[in-house]
């Protein structure tokens, strides 16, 4: 079995993070939502144990990325919640570690989410790797509802502008294809800008952070 490699490994960024304590690194995750660069060396740190449980359970190598990327989808939605300190845990039981955490995680997302067929799956997780699904999906979620609806159809359903303008003017919406490419440049734009500016660095390769904002 092969483990995926992930560019963002290797990014300065990232890499600065390596020396950080697994409680630091979920501390300042949580104590920094602007930011991406946490969970992302989180997801470096830990993907190989992650996605070796997974292809274990899956039948083929699409499958299990599809399930990988699920994974830590609910992963970074849980994280914010995940609790280092003993303080936390309950009376007679000791803390539980982000390792054994996180393949909790992953076993209830392997036996919980249901795989759709290989044919049926069009993820690419070299196209895309999970902490940038997870920020771009964030960043999604501010978009004003007319420019998502229009992203996800051109994005998620390939369709046309042609067919996104036909469906929005079905809807009563006076909308003609080149507003709609017109429209869609807009979102592309305001979705990038609503992306964490660490997160634009590693995976859109825009100029690094000067010292001095990185905390």
């Amino acid at each position: 079995m092969q483990i995926p490699s992930f560019s963002e490994t290797n990014h300065p960024l990232v890499k600065s993070l390596f020396h950080h304590s697994d409680s630091e690194l979920v501390s300042l995750f949580q104590s920094h939502p602007e930011s991406g660069r946490y969970f992302t060396a989180i997801f470096c740190r830990y993907s190989p144990i992650v996605y070796t449980l997974i292809r274990h359970s899956t039948r083929s190598p699409v499958q299990a990325d599809y399930l990988f990327a699920l994974t830590w989808r609910h992963i970074y939605y849980e994280l914010s919640a995940f609790n280092t300190s003993a303080d936390g845990a309950p009376p007679g039981q000791e803390s539980l570690s982000l390792q054994n955490w996180l393949i909790d995680q992953t076993a209830y997302c392997i036996n919980e989410i249901e795989v759709p067929p290989t044919e049926a799956i069009h993820y690419s997780l070299q196209a895309t790797s999970p902490p940038l699904w997870c920020y771009v999906e964030q960043a999604l979620e501010q978009l004003p509802p007319m420019l998502r609806l229009m992203v996800l159809m051109a994005q998620t359903f390939h369709w046309s502008e042609t067919r996104i303008a036909a469906y929005l003017q079905a809807e009563g919406e006076a909308i003609s294809p080149t507003e709609v490419t017109n429209l869609l440049q807009e979102a592309y734009s305001l979705l990038e800008e609503k992306l964490p500016t660490d997160i634009r660095a590693i995976y859109l390769g825009e100029n690094l952070l000067p010292p001095s904002s990185q905390p």
